[in-house]
């Protein structure tokens, strides 16, 4: 990841129905150079998709946990089975300490809450679940603080000129 591959995936995220034309006259690059580096990323499976990013909360499931579990040893492909077939299990991820798996969850009310975890208890790979309810979001999901800080601050940005008004690249004086 350098500069202009950070650049073109904020310039994706902040115009989110921009093609590859807009997006060469946002980061001041050739075309050609976009598409060949979207493809690139997309090749990488840094980008996994362009769908539209879900509001849960607003879409009428308000009500969020985060269920850590214990399960069975070596049962994390029965477990994950089992989640995967849970609606409300919106990610999953096999961690270390106390706990095995920790799982985000979301459901319309405390009582779909409360069915959704007597669902994960039913899965016979796991022993033991620990619950708590999210109150609020501090910061949401994002990726390109972290992104930014890690990138090749000049690779890739030669060509790239400095944002104008509305965000349109300057022209170069002659």
């Amino acid at each position: 990841m350098d500069a202009l591959d950070v650049a073109l995936l904020d310039a994706i995220r902040n115009h989110r129905r921009v093609g590859d034309l807009e997006l060469s006259r946002l980061t001041g690059v050739a075309r050609a150079t976009v598409t060949a580096r979207l493809e690139r990323l997309e090749a990488a499976g840094v980008v996994t998709g362009y769908g539209p990013d879900v509001d849960v909360s607003a879409a009428g499931f308000g009500v969020q946990a985060f269920v850590t579990l214990e399960i069975a040893q070596g049962a994390i492909d029965a477990v994950a089975r089992d989640l995967e077939a849970i609606p409300g299990v919106l990610e999953a991820h096999a961690t270390t300490g106390v706990g095995d798996v920790l799982c985000r969850v979301a459901a319309t009310s405390h009582e779909a809450l409360q069915q959704t975890l007597v669902d994960l208890n039913r899965s016979s790979s796991v022993v033991r679940s620990t619950s708590v309810i999210a109150l609020s979001e501090i910061v949401p999901w994002r990726t390109l603080p972290l992104l930014s800080a890690g990138a090749t601050p000049s690779a890739g940005r030669s060509a790239m000129r400095p944002a104008g008004p509305r965000g349109l690249p300057c022209r170069r004086p002659s």
